[in-house]
């Protein structure tokens, strides 16, 4: 077969253009209005050609805009040009603890417009180019006793940190808005204010009650460290540079009804904190139920070995459902969506007067290098440490971590991710698991916890 022509164009028979002709002469007129005519057609055909030209070269360029194309050379004004579009989200400030310690929870004693003496306010907030953070709700875990049935302040001091939360949110409208969902994070970045939501860090704050976690739930609060760096009633700790012994092998039975009550909730499991085991069986339940996991606030063992770190083994557990869960090989199936927020505490960032920016982007870097970069975030532990690493001295400074990452080689697209990207896809994964573990009849979990004295109550005790 002879091949046709190029371009596509079959040239019409004299014989055809016989046929097209009319049976009659057209008039002079008739004949210049059709030239007329033609040249219109021609007209609107070349402009809607142009049209077309136009907006594929728009869509070539958000594109590659979008893929990290088109950055300055500068690694300073690249980061701010990514955090103009794609600001931080931090995973764990410690605003309400410092609030507790330093001014007795009296909201009315400082303002946050001014110099805070801790790590956090507002112009630093907008200077770092700050879109989000967990504020986290912390007590102090003592080791009390082995049943853990000791009466505690802890639910107490608890909710009045989300009371101190919750009041400073409130406090400055212009600034922050209270978030208890990926919409409510969007909804604040597109106002241009600081989505605020609520972490409670560590399982020992719920008196060893399931009820207290779906209080805490209604209040607003969206993740839950499981521990802190002492053993509860329902998972083992590890500690903080050294792993304490098991008491429960990981999670112990309730634990395994807390994670799966987390997931139905949507609230996220938090592994920072806990022992390894703790975190391999909680991220088997999670993914049993589809429901992603994060750690708020830890780094990576490899760069700097000390047990609150993440190490290699549970760092390749992690893979997103697109990449993993299409079919197509079989290893990677049993990975579960999440992210790891690294810290910026010295102790676990390097040994003693070596933590610098430079290091903490080693941990960025190593934990993309083994989960992915879509499963790094930034969770700093500002205004919870006494040290800081230098260059990176309080939330100000994040554009320069931003910086130091884009001159690696860092695209705009994984930048934008670490920066806070990643996080709103894993709240998005923990939102959705809810929802289908609830439209399928998941019911709120009823078991109490063994120990307690005063549970079941009898009638004759009345």
């Amino acid at each position: 077969m002879s091949s046709l022509p190029r371009p596509y164009i079959v040239p019409a028979s004299p014989a055809r253009e016989r046929e097209r002709s009319p049976l009659l002469g057209r008039r002079p007129a008739e004949d210049a209005e059709c030239a007329q005519r033609e040249r219109a057609s021609r007209r609107r055909r070349a402009a809607a050609a142009c049209g077309l030209v136009v907006l594929f070269v728009l869509a070539l360029v958000l594109t590659l805009g979008l893929l990290g194309g088109g950055l300055p050379d500068d690694p300073a004004a690249a980061a701010r040009e990514i955090l103009a579009r794609a600001p931080v989200i931090d995973g764990h400030i410690d605003l309400p603890i410092l609030v507790r310690e330093l001014y007795a929870n009296n909201i009315s004693a400082f303002d946050l417009r001014e110099r805070m003496p801790g790590h956090v306010d507002i112009p630093r907030l907008r200077e770092g180019r700050v879109g989000g953070f967990f504020w986290s709700a912390f007590v102090e875990c003592k080791p009390d006793n082995k049943d853990f049935t000791k009466p505690s302040y802890r639910v107490r001091d608890t909710l009045e940190q989300i009371d101190v939360a919750r009041l400073l949110i409130d406090e400055y409208p212009g600034t922050f808005k209270f978030a208890q969902s990926a919409a409510d994070i969007r909804a604040a970045i597109r106002e241009g204010r600081i989505a605020s939501l609520l972490g409670v860090e560590g399982a020992h704050q719920l008196g060893n009650s399931l009820g207290v976690l779906r209080q805490y739930h209604a209040l607003g609060v969206r993740y839950l460290t499981l521990t802190h760096g002492c053993h509860n009633a329902f998972a083992d700790s590890g500690g903080i540079f050294e792993a304490p012994p098991p008491l429960h092998g990981g999670l112990s039975a309730l634990g395994r009804v807390l994670v799966h009550e987390l997931n139905r909730l949507g609230v996220l499991a938090d592994l920072s904190h806990v022992s390894d085991a703790t975190a391999a069986q909680a991220l088997a339940i999670s993914h049993a139920n589809g429901a992603p996991v994060l750690w708020s606030h830890s780094s990576a063992r490899a760069v700097h070995d000390v047990s609150r770190n993440v190490p290699d083994a549970l760092l390749k557990q992690l893979g997103t459902p697109e990449k993993y869960h299409t079919g197509r090989d079989g290893k990677g199936r049993n990975r579960t969506d999440g992210v790891v927020m690294v810290n910026f505490a010295p102790f676990f960032v390097a040994p003693d007067g070596e933590a610098t920016l430079e290091r903490v982007a080693d941990h960025v870097e190593h934990i993309g290098k083994v989960a992915g970069k879509e499963h790094v975030g930034l969770g700093s532990d500002f205004d919870g440490i006494g040290s800081v690493p230098e260059g990176l001295e309080d939330v100000s400074k994040y554009p320069a971590l931003i910086a130091e990452l884009h001159a690696r080689g860092w695209s705009r697209r994984e930048l934008a991710g670490l920066a806070g990207g990643n996080l709103l896809r894993v709240f998005e994964g923990a939102e959705r698991a809810a929802h289908v573990m609830q439209r399928a009849g998941a019911r709120p979990a009823m078991e109490i916890y063994g120990k307690r004295p005063d549970l079941p109550v009898y009638r004759e005790d009345l």
